[in-house]
């Protein structure tokens, strides 16, 4: 649930000068998510390198804050089968990468796109840095991982979420010095667009590797094939 408490609270706690300015609630609707930057984020297009080798494409969409720094970045996963079922033609018959299919796919592109949030979050935790929290979390109701750590070069902090919805990976970064909050006001703002650039929530748990739970109307009611129907699950569950 978005918290006005919690970031007004957050301000309030924080006597640096930088943090006096306004806050932006920043949308793409390309990438399809919301979230809160301390200014306009620059965006910056990528590649990215699943478990099994896929280039894929990616935008990295990044602001600072003085010495804080804060980043979502968004893979697109939905040409995986491709690019891993091409890539499987080229390699040595009988190799492992040429196996699959079935419950893997040819070139493992479903374990590819089912294991992509445990492989991200393994990368990050392959850092210089100190891993001081890991858990389960969802951001409205989408399912992912939620990690902190302590990056040993500096003693900065670095909170981080990593979600998928759509057969999109997010990555969500606020990285702040020693001594500083943790930065909710950003951390606790990622929010979900649908087709039509709207507000989007689940009436259930949403996980990227299953049909999607029926969606919340802007009312906060369940939409049955395009009508509002019966009040669906207590959107204010542990979590956003």
């Amino acid at each position: 649930m978005r918290s006005t408490v919690l970031s007004i609270a957050l301000l309030a706690s924080v006597s640096v000068p930088a943090f006096a300015q306004e806050w932006i609630e920043f949308a793409s609707r390309e990438d399809r998510f919301t979230c809160n930057f301390p200014s306009q984020p620059n965006v910056t297009q990528t590649t990215y390198k699943s478990d099994h080798g896929a280039d894929l494409p990616a935008r990295v969409y990044g602001a600072t804050q003085g010495p804080s720094r804060y980043s979502v970045t968004v893979v697109d996963f939905n040409p995986i089968e491709k690019i891993l079922t091409e890539k499987a033609k080229s390699c040595p018959a009988g190799a492992e990468p040429c196996l699959g299919g079935g419950a893997g796919g040819v070139g493992h592109w479903k374990s590819d796109l089912q294991g992509a949030i445990v492989f991200a979050t393994w990368q990050l935790m392959q850092r210089d840095a100190k891993v001081t929290s890991l858990v389960w979390n969802h951001m409205d109701l989408v399912e992912g991982h939620q990690l902190q750590m302590t990056n040993n070069a500096d003693k900065s902090r670095t909170f981080a979420g990593i979600y998928m919805h759509q057969n999109k990976l997010y990555i969500i970064e606020g990285t702040v010095p020693a001594g500083y909050p943790a930065p909710a006001l950003f951390q606790d703002s990622l929010g979900w667009l649908d087709e039509n650039g709207i507000g989007l929530r689940y009436q259930t748990y949403y996980s990227n590797n299953y049909p999607a739970p029926p969606r919340l109307g802007r009312a906060g009611q369940a939409q049955t094939q395009g009508r509002i129907d019966a009040p669906g699950a207590n959107p204010d569950q542990p979590g956003r």
